[in-house]
């Protein structure tokens, strides 16, 4: 019968999706009514949220004077939230390698995989992570500049992850072959991803074999250009045999769409800013949007910025993530928790965000 076929073709069409593997990428920010003692508070309370619901991995940005983002160090923030859960990944996402010495990073990294076995990530990107100015001071006396540096990436992502060997890497020198260690003796070295928003790094992580993240929340162009790309240029490695690959993305889950849409306008207020280069503040409160900048976060731009997020009820966000993992060959979806708050939210929490988390692991069970 008729009703019969198309209910076979809408459960087969169910099977086609297959839920993805959640992660969170996590950039602490900061609301208009908080301290970054409070964003520190909420982004430990998120990371629990994640933990307790079996997320696969929880990343770090790196971010630079930005009066909305407390993500300025991934190596303390990665370990501030290992050390308050128990068995979700944690990692960075990502550090902005041309802002750092290699043998530091790598240091920095053996230290966290050794205190935490098997849960730390070192994502490694190449944009500065701020503007020009502040990584001029980022680098002042590093042993660089900026065009040195990122000149010299692949050289760097080289030496980290020799330097996070067990057996480290050689110098040659003069004097003979001086042998640098991330740390005395390694049981476990950390899992190396590159992260990119452009074929670069795709091409990059294919040529060394390694794990690859495509920005998909930054960007929303040229996804499947960049993973195809790096698929179909990867060379196998002795750790990574086969491409490994997922994506990110904005995300804003509530009971309702009329409530998601209201929660994502402070981000997407803070994206406008952020793109048509207005004064950057503090994140707004939702009321604080809409007494303001409501036309502003709901025009053009933002709406083509929210036409790449996903935004909307427990259903159709996880109907969204679904088709974005078979649309893009994944088994893992990172969500960028981008909800805000409202007035009289307390400073040290940020419900909404751990709302977008458990509904989102409801909807995908």
């Amino acid at each position: 019968m008729p009703g019969n076929s198309v209910a076979s073709v809408t459960a087969a069409s169910e099977v086609s999706h297959p839920s993805p593997a959640i992660s969170v990428l996590d950039l602490v920010p900061v609301r208009s009514d908080q301290s970054t003692a409070d964003a520190l508070a909420t982004t430990r309370g998120l990371a629990r949220v994640a933990d307790e619901l079996g997320f696969r991995r929880y990343w770090l940005a790196e971010h630079h004077n930005m009066p909305a983002v407390a993500a300025t160090n991934p190596p303390v923030l990665v370990a501030m939230v290992a050390a308050v859960t128990e068995r979700i990944r944690v990692g960075s996402g990502g550090v902005m390698l041309p802002n750092h010495a290699p043998l530091v990073v790598a240091e920095q990294f053996a230290l966290l995989e050794a205190a935490h076995p098997g849960r730390i990530d070192l994502g490694i990107g190449r944009a500065p992570g701020t503007d020009p100015v502040t990584a001029w001071a980022l680098r002042h006396g590093g042993g660089g500049v900026e065009d040195d540096a990122v000149g010299r990436f692949p050289e760097y992502v080289d030496n980290i992850t020799a330097m996070l060997s067990p057996s480290g890497v050689g110098l040659r020198l003069a004097s003979g072959t001086h042998v640098l260690r991330a740390t005395p003796n390694a049981t476990s070295v950390p899992d190396v991803w590159l992260l990119g928003s452009s074929d670069y790094s795709a091409r990059l992580a294919a040529e060394k074999g390694l794990p690859y993240v495509f920005a998909h929340h930054f960007s929303g162009r040229g996804t499947a250009e960049a993973l195809a790309l790096y698929r179909n240029h990867f060379r196998p490695s002795a750790d990574h045999p086969e491409p490994r690959t997922f994506l990110t993305i904005n995300a804003v889950v509530a009971p309702t769409r009329q409530e998601a849409d209201r929660l994502a306008l402070p981000n997407l207020r803070s994206m406008v800013a952020l793109r048509t280069g207005q004064p950057l503040q503090a994140q707004q409160l939702v009321e604080e949007v809409e007494e303001s900048d409501l036309n502003l976060a709901r025009g053009d731009l933002a709406r083509q910025m929210l036409d790449r997020w996903v935004v909307g009820t427990p259903e159709s966000a996880g109907r969204q993530l679904r088709e974005l993992a078979t649309t893009f060959g994944v088994d893992e979806v990172m969500v960028h928790p981008v909800a805000g708050a409202l007035r009289g939210t307390p400073t040290d929490w940020s419900p909404a965000r751990e709302e977008t988390l458990r509904l989102l692991g409801e909807a995908l069970a």
